[in-house]
């Protein structure tokens, strides 16, 4: 009988399901805490016949990523932090030339450098496009483990479906979890299988580089439209999200990643403290899962984003999703990773009218 699973912390359940998903290069360069792909790669990826390249930094990795995606490969790269910073450059570059790569951000928390210690503040450098001009990236958010390999394996399929960036943000907590693993079946990538791939020619008439910038073969309207088109499919075809005891609930958090398994805890205890509370758990942060907040029962009273930054990042889009039809709460813990009973406390606060709601800046 084939493997069960394996107990793997979530930065190696990323790399391992790449691998498995046919990703044959990886460019990067370290930055705690997503360390692990980048090591996980280096000592996996020969084995698969594949290209592994430390890069002199992140923007040099970036720009080798580029290459090989144009060449066809399925490629991947991943940093944290400051390091995510310095890659925006190359997902603008990327995304002009329509070219599919799935990069990992695993957050960390503090402006600038900031901490090595866990976060989720990468937020709006994530969902708002990154770099220059007007782009869109499918952003999942894993919240086990389990779907660090699972929703990895399934962003080299999307990158390739749209010709996009598919950024797998993860955060300093499920990096690091260990947990039991069931991996995906392995499978090999043709390369050669696109016809905007760069590959070698036949004879002089041949053009040497069939992949441009901005698709010169189309004029600007033409372009406009077809990525408008492009972006519009995502987001209406590619809302992801999981919804947990929300049927009669007053109060409706909404979370990803590690804060949404505190939350899924709130909920279980809330309930035993006569207090209704229910979750809506992003596993797309773009598009953001509007879907979910179209149909949420006459109980609820608000809604209350738990996360993990400063300033609500993702209560932006919390209003928007809701069309600001209800309350918007925001329980912000920074660098903390949220207490079950801390939220709960905090939302019997809300339905007390002891909370403010959200200001959105």
């Amino acid at each position: 009988m084939g493997e069960k699973f394996r107990l793997m912390k979530g930065n190696e359940a990323i790399a391992e399901a790449a691998l498995r998903a046919g990703c044959r290069f990886y460019a990067g360069y370290p930055i705690t805490p997503q360390s692990e792909i980048l090591e996980y790669m280096s000592a996996n990826m020969a084995a698969r016949g594949g290209v592994f390249i430390q890069g002199e930094s992140e923007i040099a990795s970036m720009s080798m990523l580029w290459g090989a995606a144009a060449c066809g490969e399925r490629v991947m790269t991943s940093s944290s932090g400051p390091g995510y910073d310095l890659k925006q450059e190359g997902i603008s570059y990327l995304a002009s030339y329509n070219l599919p790569a799935v990069l990992v951000d695993v957050m960390r928390y503090g402006v600038g450098d900031g901490e090595i210690t866990e976060g989720q503040d990468s937020y709006w450098e994530a969902v708002r496009g990154g770099g220059h001009g007007d782009s869109r990236q499918i952003v999942l958010t894993p919240a086990s483990a389990q779907e660090c390999a699972d929703l990895t394996y399934l962003a080299f399929d999307l990158a390739e479906k749209y010709r996009t960036v598919v950024i797998i943000l993860s955060d300093g907590g499920i990096s690091q979890m260990i947990e039991k693993v069931v991996l995906p079946e392995a499978k090999e990538h043709d390369k050669d299988k696109f016809d905007w791939a760069i590959k070698g020619y036949k004879t002089k008439d041949e053009p040497k580089v069939k992949v441009t910038n901005l698709d010169r073969s189309m004029n600007y309207e033409a372009y406009d439209s077809m990525m408008r088109d492009k972006f519009k499919e995502m987001h209406d075809n590619e809302q992801r999200w999981e919804e947990f005891m929300v049927d009669d609930a007053d109060l409706v958090l909404v979370a990803y990643g590690i804060s949404s398994r505190v939350c899924k805890s709130a909920v279980r205890r809330a309930r035993t403290q006569g207090v209704k509370l229910g979750l809506i758990r992003l596993i797309s942060a773009w598009p953001y899962p509007e879907k979910a907040f179209k149909n949420l029962p006459d109980s609820v009273k608000g809604l209350v984003s738990v996360e993990m930054s400063l300033s609500a990042q993702m209560g932006q889009d919390l209003c928007l999703a809701s069309r600001f039809s209800l309350p918007v709460y925001a329980y912000l813990t920074s660098k903390y990773v949220p207490k079950t009973q801390g939220i709960v406390d905090y939302c019997k606060r809300v339905l007390e009218g002891k909370e403010k709601e959200l200001e959105v800046y």
